[in-house]
């Protein structure tokens, strides 16, 4: 069997070389004269896949070892009779950790309190529900939109977009779908930008066209007054270097570039190549574990101050929003480059359930918190 592969995704070359030969290309380079006598083709978000780049090939597998796909033209494959993978939630609470780490930096630099906010979440799935979980256990009242589910469900439970909009705090986890009854494209547009109130946290980690950039820009332009940040960008890695300095934090996509993250995704689609060619599932990965795991909490701490500390020493989203904004006078090339390159060479960036919390005779509100963020709690 002979496969190509993202030479960016963890541990891609150790797992699929176990079951055939293995090349390695920057996914943004992957042509069709790449794969005219491949078997299968692995990938990340970057690769578009369709009839250009498969019509003359023998490519039988195409997977993604991530939980978005609108990279790929589905509707082909399914033509073609090409099989398809992906890797749902792999890096959820990477993402979940992102937009916490995100909030807890805004937060305490413009003296909020969490106390009384609401948090306006828009798409309720593997994201938006662990989201919504420890949103719950900080006490901040949660305002779920989510159309889809909501007629699948026929509940009460879901509100409108405009509601969530209204919220202290909004963050947008859906998939973009380009048209149709649950179009996501420019869901946050011209004609709604306004229901966003003053001092609001704006949080996008989904897609870069969920948000229009140029209405967002316009309003930071002309009224500074939402905090907003930005995970996701049209038109990557050609992102809009005057947007990224009106935002209060920027990063090039690397909300779920946590390792387990990356790693998850590269298991779930090894899982699914082998299970289609009836290959037995021989690896798995070995993660190392994390030195110097222990962090010690003052009882007295606030909600606000309990984040701040964890997120200080698992993962501070300011340092990549500092390595992003780097490319301020570059280039448009070297900008190109710089964002690509701060995607690949990304820093190990390790989950909270890797750490443990020392906490004396902690108050029940306070383990419910740190239950909620996966922490391995020593109560002394």
């Amino acid at each position: 069997m002979k496969i190509v592969v993202d030479e960016n995704i963890s541990y891609g070359k150790e797992a699929f070389e176990i079951v055939g030969e293995v090349e390695l290309f920057h996914g943004r380079e992957i042509k069709s004269k790449h794969l005219t006598n491949k078997d299968a083709l692995i990938i990340r978000s970057i690769t578009n896949v369709n009839k250009n780049l498969l019509q003359k090939t023998n490519v039988k597998f195409v997977g993604t070892a991530t939980i978005g796909t609108d990279h790929i033209d589905k509707k082909y494959l399914s033509q073609k009779e090409i099989q398809f993978d992906y890797a749902p939630g792999c890096n959820s609470y990477a993402v979940t950790e992102y937009v916490y780490s995100a909030i807890a930096y805004i937060t305490a630099k413009q003296n909020m309190s969490l106390e009384h906010m609401s948090l306006g979440i828009i798409g309720y799935g593997n994201i938006g529900t662990k989201v919504e979980e420890i949103a719950k256990s900080i006490g901040l009242k949660v305002i779920i939109n989510d159309p889809p589910l909501q007629r699948e469900n026929n509940s009460n439970y879901f509100s409108s977009l405009e509601e969530a909009l209204s919220c202290d705090i909004i963050t947008f986890h859906v998939p973009l779908n380009l048209d149709g009854l649950d179009k996501t494209y420019h869901l946050l547009n011209k004609n709604n930008i306004s229901l966003i109130k003053e001092n609001s946290i704006l949080i996008n980690a989904s897609r870069g066209p969920v948000i229009d950039n140029k209405v967002l820009k316009n309003r930071l332009r002309n009224t500074k007054n939402i905090f907003a940040v930005l995970d996701v960008w049209e038109k990557e890695p050609d992102f809009d270097q005057e947007l990224l300095d009106l935002v209060e934090l920027g990063t090039p996509h690397i909300a779920g570039y946590s390792f387990e993250g990356k790693v998850n995704g590269t298991t779930m689609v090894y899982n699914k190549l082998c299970e289609f060619f009836n290959i037995k599932k021989v690896w798995t990965p070995d993660l190392p574990p994390v030195s110097k795991n222990k962090i010690v909490l003052d009882k007295k701490r606030s909600k606000l101050e309990t984040l701040s500390k964890l997120f200080k020493k698992s993962y501070q989203v300011k340092n990549d929003d500092l390595a992003m904004r780097e490319s301020e006078n570059f280039t448009k090339k070297e900008k190109l480059s710089h964002f690509d390159s701060l995607r690949k060479n990304y820093k190990l960036r390790r989950e909270l359930n890797n750490y443990q919390v020392q906490i004396s005779k902690a108050e029940k509100e306070t383990i419910k918190l740190l239950s909620s963020l996966r922490l391995n709690i020593l109560e002394t």
